[in-house]
């Protein structure tokens, strides 16, 4: 396999199991939902209609959940941990929607990793990191388990 040049992320080795990071932050707008809405086709009333979102129990427009999974997705990377080195993401486990994210929040991720176990045959080795998504209170909107394959040290 020809290694890439412009490695930035850890390699499987360099993973430890407790290992935490948090993203920066970023603040979700109309038009990412808009946008979001066009890409999907999820034209759902309770992200596009303010009025119909009034009389919901979130009481206005709130983010599709998996805009703000996408984006949460997007600041991970934004870190640089696995830039160059993920081999492919594998799994999402137990993921939770738990709060609304609404227009002009801002979420970031804090990231545990919590476990690994190698594949050599494959030249890397499974990565789980758990990801709590959080709002500008601190208040998890969104939780859960993602499995990455990442690249082993080259030798």
């Amino acid at each position: 396999m020809k290694e890439n040049s412009e490695v930035r992320g850890l390699y499987f080795e360099e993973f430890e199991m407790g290992m935490q990071v948090k993203t920066s932050g970023r603040t979700i707008t109309e038009a990412d939902v808009i946008n979001f809405a066009g890409v999907s086709g999820d034209y759902n009333q309770i992200h596009i209609d303010a009025e119909y979102s009034k009389g919901t129990p979130a009481g206005a427009r709130i983010a599709h959940g998996l805009l703000i999974m996408s984006i949460a997705s997007g600041l991970v990377v934004l870190t640089g941990m696995m830039e160059g080195t993920v081999l492919v993401f594998r799994e999402i486990k137990d993921w939770k929607f738990i709060k609304p994210v609404y227009f002009n929040d801002t979420i970031h991720v804090d990231v545990n990793v919590v476990g690994l176990k190698p594949y050599r045959r494959l030249g890397g080795g499974l990565v789980e990191t758990e990801l709590d998504v959080k709002n500008q209170n601190d208040e998890t909107v969104m939780k859960g388990v993602w499995s990455t394959l990442i690249r082993s040290k080259p030798e």
